[in-house]
């Protein structure tokens, strides 16, 4: 007898209790599980496993942690996971980049307070945690603590960035800042300071002295991981 071949199992296939969309416009989005979202981005599964299905293994190869996930660049997902091809690949990227731009236009439409390391990591981390390369910004505050401006002075490569501390200065006095806060990325995923880092904190902390503004803090942010040197007794 011949065999039937399987086909992928779709969101439409499902049971209606299975089906997220239904669930979703029944309950609200924020009712469906992280693999029902996945689900419904992908739209069809593997042959005999439904989407739903095939969405908890690749969020449990994950530790059941999204950020990992959005993590991973397209080609990765393709590479090691079945039956994700291109156009699931570039739903998925397209969903966790349209996350990223909602944070980072909601922190932009204000001018946020400073309170602690916390505060910078939350503002700075949609623009920092996931890029391969290094960047160096420098937020400048007001007297009230708030971000009234923030610089990206320097990208370089996947270990170091050089930055011009007379530039920096400037645009802090040009910024008329009270105060600036020094953030750097680490793409390695390591968040501990290196040496040269430790050197350009005290260099950018003298310059800035000089024009009686203070290095509140210096803060490196690596892939899920975070170093504040003011948290740490360093500034």
């Amino acid at each position: 007898m011949e065999q039937m071949p399987f086909t992928s199992v779709r969101i439409a296939d499902l049971s209606g209790q299975e089906k997220p969309r239904e669930k979703a416009l029944a309950l609200g989005i924020r009712s469906l599980s992280d693999a029902e979202l996945v689900a419904i981005i992908f739209g069809g599964g593997l042959p005999g496993m439904s989407v739903v299905d095939m969405a908890r293994q690749i969020l449990a190869d994950n530790d059941n942690r999204v950020d990992r996930l959005a993590s991973m660049s397209m080609t990765e997902v393709m590479a090691r996971y079945k039956g994700v091809g291109p156009a699931k690949a570039v739903s998925l990227a397209a969903a966790f980049e349209l996350g990223r731009r909602n944070r980072e236009q909601r922190a932009a439409n204000e001018d946020p307070v400073i309170r602690s390391s916390d505060d910078v990591v939350n503002l700075m981390a949609p623009k920092l945690e996931s890029i391969e390369w290094e960047e160096f910004w420098v937020l400048m505050l007001s007297r009230a603590n708030r971000v009234t401006f923030s610089r990206c002075l320097s990208q370089g490569g996947t270990v170091a960035t050089l930055v011009d501390v007379k530039l920096l200065v400037k645009r802090a006095i040009e910024c008329l800042a009270e105060s600036i806060i020094l953030v750097h990325n680490h793409p390695s995923g390591n968040a501990m300071p290196s040496g040269p880092d430790d050197a350009l904190t005290q260099k950018i902390k003298d310059a800035a002295a000089l024009v009686d503004i203070k290095v509140l803090d210096h803060i490196i942010i690596a892939r899920h991981r975070s170093y504040s040197y003011r948290d740490e007794g360093r500034l």
